[in-house]
């Protein structure tokens, strides 16, 4: 059967049956809030996209996937880059405490560690399940009411650095894995943040990844597992010009950029 034959099939099954299918995220397709028929967002590998955590919001980037703060923008903004045929990934840290936050107060001292050296942030003790849960849930029903089709949950590898708490690698998957697990029961696709060593053990529990300077540090292959699941690894290097990276992050289909640290508008994509 020819691929015209193909797709009019195709398309006589999805009227017939009520079904839809989900974005491979390169904005062939309508981009709407949540799920359909309980299907998450898939981006597939080579998706580009733009990550965007300080400043005034630029939506004008010609690209299909966004990565914004979930506390700081609305869900009228998510709706609005939904309307131009986006995805919107929502950003929160999970492992990290926030002085600025709206819900810094609900964090027990008990939990709250060491600077993990951003001003203002400190490591949480991801031991702590049952009080963090609870926590977590509620940011993560914040991104699905606002529209948002995916979260990144960052500072993901407490345990690969001094938290003030003896974290152990099995205390990190579990808490990974619990992550995972409430952005998919609301219907939102997320992303394995770094936590390359974890890689191998998480593939199969997360969406996508998002890393920082793989290529600085010789360890973009470390992403494979992702490729080779067709997921999207969206990637940031801050220090190298892109001529250093962007032959071997096209080789590997990653999605990569040259970013400034504070994360602004600026961005030079591979």
């Amino acid at each position: 059967m020819n691929t015209r034959s193909l797709l009019a099939t195709a398309s006589l099954l999805l009227l017939l049956t009520g079904c839809t299918t989900v974005s491979d995220g390169k904005g062939d397709e309508p981009a709407t809030g949540g799920t359909a028929a309980g299907k998450r967002w898939q981006p597939r590998p080579g998706t580009d996209w733009q990550w965007q955590l300080s400043g005034k919001l630029d939506t004008s980037v010609d690209v299909p996937v966004y990565d914004i703060d979930g506390f700081d923008h609305t869900k009228k903004t998510v709706a609005a880059l939904h309307a131009d045929g986006r995805k919107v990934i929502c950003y929160l840290s999970t492992g990290a405490w926030e002085d600025w936050r709206p819900d810094a107060g609900d964090f027990p001292k008990s939990v709250i560690g060491k600077g993990n050296g951003w001003k203002g942030e400190r490591w949480l003790d991801i031991r702590a399940v049952d009080v963090l849960e609870p926590l977590m849930a509620a940011r993560l029903d914040m991104c699905r009411d606002k529209g948002f089709d995916a979260v990144e949950p960052d500072n993901m590898d407490g345990y690969k650095n001094t938290t003030g708490f003896p974290l152990k690698a099995a205390d990190q998957l579990r808490y990974n894995r619990l992550l995972a697990r409430l952005a998919h029961e609301r219907g939102m696709s997320v992303g394995l943040k770094n936590d390359l060593d974890q890689i191998p053990a998480l593939v199969d529990d997360f969406d996508f990844a998002v890393n920082e300077q793989c290529a600085q540090y010789d360890e973009c292959a470390d992403m494979t597992p992702f490729i080779e699941a067709d997921k999207a690894v969206f990637h940031v290097e801050y220090e190298l010009p892109t001529s250093d990276f962007c032959a071997e992050s096209r080789r590997l289909k990653l999605s990569s950029l040259l970013k400034k640290y504070e994360l602004g508008v600026w961005r030079e994509a591979c």
